[in-house]
Formats: structure tokens, C-alpha cells, sequence
């Protein structure tokens, strides 16, 4: 086993014993991140259970208490990062919608204008999620969870990951759904009656069509720069489109339609233009 003799650590300079939940919180936040910033691949052997120690500030000690074995740490590790595995982009999606409404106020005013404003924000929506994702360590841990988790060894552990990453992905997927809700009610959208379909099936098409984009680059990064001069769906103008934008606009188009029922008159626009000055997405 490994010597415990070494300078003094953070339990020391912080004057008060962590608690072994603390440890276990700290550990686990620390490993997290040290993959995160790198990327889960096939293993974890890039990561070493000391430097988890030193980066959490804790105590060897207690560590060792905790997880006796190195490999019980690692095996808590992968189930923790299947419960956080789907990377989430909301700041950036709030501050890119709040520049495109801002700047185009005026468009809700006529039935082609708003349908222009919503396509305008499917087109640039869909071009930073795809870019965030390619470029995203925490979504190629995601990827590898999911490729690798069915051929752990220990088949308890398999089916916690399992778990884990299934919890991760309704979370994931009912937050997306929620915002296309709150986005379809601002601009007076519903969803077309004769599908049968609901918010979750829209989030669930869109995401596994922006995943299967995204992987696609990984191996051929050429996608990634495709751009096609075109005005589909109903566009304002003739402007650059991406495939995640053409891709998630098709979707969108197909299971969206204006609700008719909905009155525009200048109390709903008034009312529109509060709410989306203090736009704010669901939670993760």
C-alpha cells in the first residue's frame, strides 16, 4: 500500500477535521474536474488518485478510510460522472438569444416577421451548440461513458452507470423540452396536433440529431465548416446555415406550427418584450 508519510496536507492548514462525507464530496468534485478539463477516453489511468488528493485539498488519511482501494474510488468516480455526464451551455444560449431578440424588437410585430425571429434563433442556436459540443471534453466523457459503461467488469457497478446515465439523460432531456415549450408560447407556436407528439419527442429528435452530427465531426472535422448560402423555412433573408441549423430547423419546422388560437394584439406584444428581456432557461 502507499506511505502516508509525506509534508503536511490541507487538513493541516485548515485547522478542522473534513468530515468523511466532506472528503468524499471534495474527492469526487476534484476527480470530476481533472476529467473534465481532459476528457475521459477509454480508462481512467490518466488520472491519479494523488493528485485527486492534492487538487481536493484533503486528507490521505481520510481518503484512505473512505476508499481503502484505489479501484473503490475510481468505481465512485465513473458512477458520478454519469450523474453529471451531459454538458449544459445555458449562459451562453441566454446571452445569444437575448442578442437576437434585442436587436430584431421590431420582428414580432407581423406573422412572417416572428416566424423570421424564430428561425433566426434555431439558426444561431443550433450553430453554438454544435461548436460547444465539438469542442467539449465534458461531452467526450459523455460519449465514452456511454460507449464503454455495458463492458465494466463488476455487473452492479454496470447497472449503477447505467442508471446514472439514464437519470442524466431524462434530466437533460426534459430541460430541453421545457425551454422549446417556454420558446414556442412566447412566439405564439404550437405543436402540430395530428403527430401526436409532445415537447419531450421534439427535444428527444433534436438531440439525437445534434449527437449524431457531433460524433460525425469528431472522425471527419470537415462537417464542422460546412456552410450553405440558403433562406429555408421561411427565413427573414438569405444567410449562412450550418447542418446542426438545417438539421435542427427541419425538426423544428416539421412538428411546429403557429397556434391560431393565440390573439396578438399590442397587450401580448407588451407583454412579449417584458418576458424576454428577463428570459431565463429552466435549470439543469
Amino acid at each position: 500500500m502507499t506511505s502516508y508519510a509525506q509534508a503536511p496536507t490541507g487538513l493541516a492548514r485548515r485547522g478542522r477535521r473534513l468530515s468523511d462525507r466532506e472528503t468524499e464530496q471534495r474527492m469526487l468534485q476534484a476527480a470530476v474536474a481533472m476529467v473534465n478539463r481532459a476528457g475521459l477516453t477509454v480508462s481512467l489511468d490518466h488520472i491519479s488518485l494523488e493528485e485527486v488528493i492534492r487538487e481536493a485539498d484533503v486528507s490521505r488519511s481520510a481518503v484512505y478510510r473512505r476508499w481503502p482501494y484505489k479501484d473503490l474510488f475510481f468505481s465512485d468516480l465513473v458512477k458520478e460522472l454519469a450523474r453529471s455526464a451531459i454538458p449544459t451551455i445555458l449562459d451562453d444560449e441566454l446571452a445569444l438569444i437575448r442578442r437576437i431578440v434585442t436587436e430584431r424588437l421590431d420582428w414580432l410585430d407581423t406573422p412572417e416577421r416572428r416566424h423570421g425571429l424564430v428561425i433566426e434563433l434555431i439558426r444561431q442556436l443550433a450553430l453554438l451548440d454544435f461548436q460547444q459540443l465539438l469542442g467539449s471534453a465534458q461531452w467526450r466523457t459523455y460519449l465514452a461513458l456511454n460507449a464503454t459503461f455495458l463492458s465494466l467488469a463488476d455487473g452492479e457497478l454496470r447497472d449503477q452507470v447505467g442508471e446514472a446515465l439514464a437519470q442524466s439523460e431524462h434530466a437533460h432531456r426534459a430541460r430541453v423540452a421545457k425551454a422549446w415549450e417556454l420558446m414556442a408560447d412566447l412566439f405564439g407556436y404550437r405543436l402540430r396536433p395530428e403527430l401526436g407528439a409532445s415537447f419531450e419527442t421534439l427535444a428527444g429528435l433534436l438531440d439525437a440529431t445534434m449527437r449524431g452530427l457531433v460524433i460525425q465531426a469528431l472522425s471527419e472535422p470537415g462537417l464542422g465548416g460546412y456552410r450553405v448560402q440558403a433562406s429555408p423555412f421561411g427565413a427573414a433573408a438569405e444567410d449562412e446555415w450550418s447542418l446542426a441549423a438545417l438539421g435542427g430547423a427541419s425538426i423544428a419546422m416539421a412538428l411546429l406550427e403557429p397556434d391560431p388560437a393565440i390573439e396578438w394584439d399590442q397587450d401580448r406584444l407588451v407583454r412579449i418584450r417584458q418576458a424576454l428581456s428577463t428570459l431565463t432557461l429552466p435549470d439543469k
